[in-house]
């Protein structure tokens, strides 16, 4: 078959034709390829040879004789860097392998994340990303996959050097010091929050750097919360489109399909300092002659999902950020304030649109039944929980005496029997006190308080469990999917090492059946107001496993329930607005109920919002430790009574409850003796003298050394080791006789040996 020359003939060479072929083959456009694509041959390899030089010479193309680019011209599929965040938040990835000496300015991409549909991306990772070109030309790159975290990265403070340049200080623990040498500050000053390249690595002394980014001026009142955004990836800056769906919320017409309870007298009960208010509460005796000493509850939450419609960029940016930031300076929240502060916040005399349940409980505090309902409601109180407790005290408050005999009383009422249902049903109950940081207006530490636990707080937590519980119940009747709020009994590795620990102080812990929170409260009451209480709850609680969102349940161990969702906090929790709008779908309450794209994702969606959770526990518990060490950076040298919270092998964690952080007793600092860490009796014991410390223990400190900003205190322990239990000196000494024979045996050996 003869073939046909037209198809055989070459294309035409030409400055433009040159363009396009390096345009279109990204990463082979090298000579060769060139004349080959074009058919040069002879005297031609001349004409192309010019037609290079004049493009290069022009700048209009890239590269070396070995590959030709156009300038700032990316493969359709490339590995990049995210390096940086736009001024909305937006992610920004730069190409990891770039000579700008070649290739021209290094590209700077946004970042594209599909929530639920690829890989979550961030700050410092590598990744391999489509490179997405839109008409007017914009580039954009679209994760394909993470392929591992950037140790080149790392975010530290800025203080200059005398002649130019400086060192970065660390924010991280285990994160070294870098140098930066003059020209490398990139407008930097002295105290600046930034981020470092650190490739520069040398044998002898401390790598080189340059500063990429200021993150943040060190002046700024927030500057230690902020550290805490950046080392975990937190969004907190909201998009620009983001906030104005926000803002257009403000018009939309809600349906008029709800029932108008505004004459109800429900009242929010809050913190004081409160901004926003999600829950309204009511509590009135049952009417119903069939249940005598019964009580009729009702829990008003606020409708977020009229406001945060399925797959708009407000949605995108909640799920995002999974939940809202509680740090001890300021709140980073999962919306917009116009909806978590305004639209969406049960101010008192203002009708709100709200998603309520409406329970009846027996005299025995066990609920009879309940039902949903998308109502209108106005708030006719707003309270914080001291005026509430002490309205109830008849002490001076400024409740006014109708709302407290007509809201308050049957409130507490109702608070007194699902209390005693509470006490029946046995969940866990650990007593940890919960410290908080006072601020001054310069955002640092002035006092570390202990609030009054007070039933006012109780009864609140109470009427959410069970508005919890029946919106789990509901959704599994309606056979609707959701997500669960489970928390799984301890594995059986974690049973053992506690079983091992009782053992030391002499309580068992049963062996065999199914462990109940009853069988933990009962080791609890056993030492309560002994010298081992702290410990034990402090012990107790690392058995237990970590409570998770997913969308299979398995029940919740700690509060001993068969089911639990989170439906009470959808201004915070994006759990809680998956289960709203499942509730909305079951119940037929409205359009703007769970999509089928949001119950395709459910999975994804459990699994992303439990990681934000675990990352914003991290970032308000790292920030906590900041600030202490901030507020004690003067107080080196200072002595310190304090409670020993951890133990391991190279050395000892000890918490001073006055502050609630903790420091580090290496264990080479400890005394002049070897300890041996014992994990089954969280102990060091010393190897001569049986004698050690243990977890749990008072012990006195002094405090050497201080990192204000990496949170890092190291103490020297000022207390002598003590007589442990006989359960740990007993072990220690067989442990240490143990030693002994092996060692002999090893050493006649060797004599046995010289002797052949």
């Amino acid at each position: 078959m003869a073939r046909n020359r037209t198809q055989d003939k070459a294309p035409e060479l030409s400055r433009e034709a040159v363009l396009r072929f390096v345009a279109d083959n990204p990463g082979r456009a090298t000579k060769r390829d060139i004349a080959k694509a074009f058919g040069v041959k002879g005297d031609d390899r001349v004409a192309l040879k010019d037609i290079l030089a004049e493009l290069q010479s022009e700048g209009l193309l890239g590269g070396t004789r070995k590959r030709f680019v156009r300038p700032g011209g990316l493969p359709p599929v490339a590995v990049l860097e995210i390096r940086r965040r736009d001024t909305e938040g937006g992610l920004i990835a730069e190409p990891a392998d770039w000579d700008e000496d070649e290739q021209g300015e290094r590209p700077q991409l946004p970042v594209r994340q599909e929530t639920g549909k690829g890989p979550a991306a961030g700050l410092g990772e590598r990744i391999l990303a489509h490179i997405d070109e839109a008409e007017d030309g914009t580039r954009s790159a679209r994760v394909i996959r993470v392929l591992q975290k950037s140790n080149k990265l790392a975010l530290g403070v800025f203080r200059t050097a005398e002649h130019g340049g400086g060192r970065i200080e660390p924010v991280e623990r285990k994160q070294n010091e870098v140098l930066i040498r003059p020209g490398d500050e990139n407008g930097a000053k002295d105290g600046d929050l930034v981020e470092v390249d650190t490739g520069r690595q040398r044998r002898i002394g401390l790598p080189i750097g340059r500063v990429v980014e200021v993150v943040a001026s060190g002046r700024s009142e927030r500057a230690i919360s902020t550290i805490a955004l950046h080392v975990h990836g937190i969004p907190h800056v909201f998009p620009e489109a983001v906030l104005q769906e926000a803002e257009a919320a403000r018009s939309r017409k809600l349906s008029e399909k709800r029932e108008d309870w505004r004459t109800l007298p429900l009242v929010t009960i809050d913190p004081a300092d409160a901004k926003d208010h999600d829950d309204a509460v009511h509590a009135e005796p049952d009417p119903d002659e069939s249940n005598p000493g019964g009580m009729i509850l009702t829990v008003a939450i606020a409708d977020v999902a009229a406001y945060v419609r399925p797959g708009t960029k407000l949605d995108a940016e909640a799920r995002l950020r999974g939940n809202s930031v509680y740090f001890p300076d300021r709140v980073v929240p999962m919306l917009p304030e116009v909806i978590s502060n305004v639209l969406c916040s049960l101010k008192d005399g203002v009708d709100r649109p709200a998603l309520a349940v409406r329970m009846v409980i027996g005299k025995d505090g066990l609920k009879r039944g309940h039902s949903f309902h998308r109502i209108w409601m106005k708030s006719h109180a707003r309270i914080a929980y001291e005026q509430a407790q002490a309205a109830i005290d008849d002490l001076p408050n400024e409740v006014s005496p109708a709302i407290r005999d007509e809201v308050l009383r049957p409130l507490y009422e109702a608070y007194g029997l699902l209390s005693a249902a509470r006490d029946k049903r046995g969940p866990l109950a650990l007593d940890l006190p919960e410290r908080k940081l006072k601020l001054d207006s310069a955002g640092r530490v002035e006092r570390v308080v202990v609030p009054p636990r007070l039933n006012a707080h109780r009864l609140i937590e109470e009427f959410m469990i069970l508005a919890n519980v029946a919106a789990a119940e509901t959704l599994e009747q309606k056979r609707q999917a959701l997500i669960y709020r489970v928390h799984d009994s301890p594995s059986l590795a974690r049973l053992e090492s506690l079983r091992d620990f009782l053992r030391t102080i002499e309580i068992s812990l049963a062996k065999s059946g199914a462990l109940r929170p009853s069988h933990f409260n009962g080791i609890l009451t056993q030492v309560k107001d002994t010298e081992h209480e702290s410990l034990v709850n402090e012990v107790v609680l690392r058995s237990q496993s970590q409570a998770v969102y997913q969308p299979d349940n398995i029940g919740h161990f700690g509060l001993n329930l068969a089911r639990y969702a989170h439906f009470t906090s959808p201004i915070r929790r994006y759990a809680d607005l998956i289960v709203h709008r499942a509730l909305i779908t079951a119940l037929n309450l409205g359009d703007d109920g769970l999509s089928k794209e949001d119950e395709a994702s459910l999975v994804d969606t459990a699994e992303e919002i439990s990681r934000a959770e675990r990352r914003a526990m991290a970032a308000e518990r790292d920030t906590v430790d900041r600030l202490i060490a901030h507020y004690l950076a003067d107080q080196v040298g200072e002595d310190f009574e304090g409670r020993i919270t951890g133990v391991t092998k190279a050395g000892l964690f000890v918490a001073l409850p006055t502050y609630g952080a903790d420091g580090f007793v290496p264990i080479s600092t400890l005394g002049n003796e070897y300890f041996r860490y014992d994990e089954a009796a969280h102990c060091l014991v010393g190897e001569r003298s049986s004698h050690g410390y243990r977890l749990g223990d008072p012990v006195s400190v002094r405090l050497v050394n201080i990192l204000p900003l990496a949170g890092s205190m190291q103490f020297e322990m000022l207390t002598e080791p003590r007589k442990l239990p006989k359960g740990s000196a007993s072990f220690h000494k067989s442990a240490t006789r143990s030693r002994k024979t092996k060692r002999a045996a090893a050493m006649a050996g060797q004599r046995k040996t010289r002797r052949k």
